[in-house]
């Protein structure tokens, strides 16, 4: 491979952008979800199970350093835009350079390697979660004034308990290699077009 094919170029940047669409629109139908208290620890599952197929074709269709952490950082911004928890672009930052290096030292024909880097990825997902348990009161406060009411405040933190933290962090991980083994497997052709085994 050239110097110059390891660079992003215009074709790369056009599938960035298509499968950050993709793949915000899936975690935003999913994420709603989370308006109904008791389903706000599932999310920690159902949104890696449910970006499995769109992250595992994007892998496929941009293998070079830099796409992951562009897509994450787009994502990060819209939650921002949305108000959202703040976390998610630092975190996401982070996990995204990690799942780069994954990718990458399986110089980007190892699908274990995709599906352990997707699984890193989705622990971007727990930065949602931060304020919960961080600033609990502060958020509580938030979800009041923000119109969502007591009632929903009180069963938000209800079925989000504190020690409830960790076993999110780690099913956003174990749900996204689920997740990443369910896409890979439905896209079992484009992985061997890739040269992916």
């Amino acid at each position: 491979m050239k110097k110059s094919d390891n660079r992003l170029n215009p074709k790369d940047l056009i599938n960035i952008g298509i499968f950050t669409a993709i793949y915000f629109v899936i975690m935003f139908a999913v994420a709603c979800l989370g308006y109904i208290p008791i389903f706000m620890p599932a999310l920690a599952a159902l949104c890696p199970l449910a970006g499995g197929i769109p992250f595992m074709l994007f892998v496929t269709k941009v293998r070079k350093f830099g796409a992951m952490l562009i897509m994450i950082v787009i994502i990060g911004i819209f939650y921002l835009v949305m108000g959202t928890s703040p976390w998610t672009l630092p975190l996401g930052v982070v996990v995204a350079l990690v799942a780069e290096l994954i990718v990458k030292s399986g110089k980007y024909q190892s699908a274990k390697k995709a599906v352990i880097a997707y699984g890193v990825w989705c622990i971007s997902i727990f930065g949602n979660f931060v304020p919960t348990f961080f600033a609990r009161a502060a958020y509580y406060e938030r979800m009041i004034s923000g119109g969502y009411g007591q009632e929903f405040a009180d069963a938000y933190m209800r079925y989000m308990p504190e020690w409830i933290a960790p076993v999110l962090l780690v099913a956003c991980f174990v749900f996204g290699v689920l997740g990443g083994l369910i896409g890979r497997a439905v896209l079992k052709k484009h992985f061997a077009r890739a040269g992916m085994a």
